[in-house]
């Protein structure tokens, strides 16, 4: 659900932008020659241009991009080169058996590598959540990277500790000078925040020390993600926000085709039932093969007893 006011004329934040890290990241993976992304300056909104979109309202977007060039900033295209560095970093790093890192690099270095790599790390369930983990480290590396050298001040929702009616309010309220005691104290906590991805360790994360905590069942939480309340969104651009329900980041959203891991396991199940119906097949012809031998055979022997007979 989206929330949308009238526009300021010249509207300043009040407090650090509050940007879905997973949505980011959703966008900065998806970004290539055929399609562009672009992100708000004023209220952190998200645009995808989708070019299927009816003719009127691509004209009156590209309207808005052109007069505003400033305000929407492009979201760098993720290159072949990028993809594979990123395979080949966790191959390198991450994975210990030999056969499988060897099968790995050989499908790096095929068609369709992507695609065929995640398929790999799906049927290979030990080396999935070591990708998971690996991939959100390296995109949110890359993402805080590139806000800094954009000058973006934001913090990740995901990161805050606040709850999810007071994060609905700043953002509510996200050009509003004055605000209740409740508002200022969340913009302190935001302000703080801000800052900490300006630090050196947030490019550069230390590695975790000392003996891991003991491995206890893990519960499953319904994560509290805030509604989007955007009141700055020009007209022009509103068909384009893009605001996919991403509750959380998986292995998927590095694929260049499937949109979701529903998407990608669907596409695995239904392959899988392909090869069991070809397996299957095969069995049956083998079996009529031998059936079809047994009884030349038995023909065979027959005729052989015949003439055996006769003599």
């Amino acid at each position: 659900m989206v929330i949308m006011a009238k526009i300021d004329s010249t509207p300043k934040a009040q407090n650090p932008l509050i940007l879905r890290s997973q949505r980011l990241m959703e966008a900065f993976a998806k970004s290539d020659d055929e399609r562009d992304f672009f992100l708000d300056r004023i209220e952190g909104f998200i645009l995808y241009i989708d070019l299927d979109k009816e003719e009127e309202d691509i004209a009156a977007m590209q309207k808005e991009l052109l007069a505003n060039p400033d305000r929407y900033v492009p979201i760098p295209k993720l290159s072949f080169y990028e993809t594979k560095k990123i395979m080949e970093g966790f191959v390198n790093e991450k994975v210990y058996d030999i056969d499988t890192k060897e099968k790995l690099l050989d499908i790096i270095g095929g068609k369709e590598a992507r695609d065929h790599f995640l398929e790999f790390v799906y049927d290979h369930h030990s080396e999935l959540e070591k990708w998971q983990q690996y991939y959100q480290e390296r995109s949110r590396i890359r993402i805080i990277e590139w806000l800094r050298n954009n000058n973006y001040d934001f913090v990740f929702e995901e990161d805050l500790e606040l709850n999810k009616s007071l994060v609905e309010q700043l953002k509510q309220n996200l050009f509003e000078v004055k605000v209740s005691k409740d508002l200022q104290h969340g913009r302190k906590v935001l302000t703080t925040k801000a800052k900490s991805y300006y630090s050196n360790e947030a490019l550069h994360p230390r590695p975790k020390r000392g003996r891991p905590p003991k491995q206890s069942q893990k519960l499953e939480v319904e994560p509290q993600v805030s509604l989007d309340i955007y009141t700055q969104v020009p007209k022009g651009v509103r068909p384009f926000l893009f605001t996919p329900d991403i509750a959380g980041s998986t292995a998927a959203t590095f694929s260049s085709r499937f949109e979701t891991e529903e998407e990608l396991l669907e596409n695995r199940r239904s392959q899988l039932q392909d090869d069991l119906e070809v397996e299957d097949l095969n069995l049956k012809i083998e079996t009529l093969r031998k059936l079809s031998q047994n009884w030349n055979d038995e023909d065979g022997e027959k005729l052989a007893k015949k003439k055996s007979k006769k003599k």
